[in-house]
């Protein structure tokens, strides 16, 4: 299947875009697709070789799932690479347009159990809140 490609502009200077989309303390705050779920832990090793895991939960306790990786490759401000465990690779990409603007790309494997679609709209929905959340922070 081909890879699916996202992404969005963001008014934020590159590196707070880089802090916000990396920094634990700031994951939990924005990795959910809906008001319904939330994200109640992250950890994250940024480096080659390190991992990372979020956890996303619907608030009503009804499902959850970890979402993990491990990085192939770290450069920072500019671009992420990582696998997740059943080998679906992943690239997201800090684009800086100017002093306060950042566009972020997101290429990502899709998985074969749900529509691609379903699974676009997911992942943006996720990039949209992250959009939100560091334009209003």
């Amino acid at each position: 299947m081909e890879p699916i490609t996202i992404d969005i502009t963001i008014l934020a200077p590159v590196q707070k875009v880089w802090d916000y989309f990396n920094d634990p303390e700031h994951i939990t705050k924005w990795t959910f697709a809906d008001e319904s779920w939330h994200c109640p832990s992250s950890e994250n090793d940024l480096k080659v070789g390190g991992k990372f895991k979020t956890r996303m939960e619907a608030k009503d306790g009804s499902f959850g799932f970890d979402f993990e990786g491990i990085y192939d490759e770290v450069s920072p401000n500019e671009r992420i690479k990582y696998h997740m465990e059943d080998g679906r690779k992943v690239e997201v990409i800090f684009d800086k347009i100017d002093e306060n603007t950042t566009k972020i790309t997101e290429i990502f494997d899709p998985e074969k159990q749900n529509p691609v679609e379903m699974q676009r709209n997911g992942w943006y929905a996720i990039l949209n809140n992250f959009h939100k959340y560091v334009e209003n922070n």
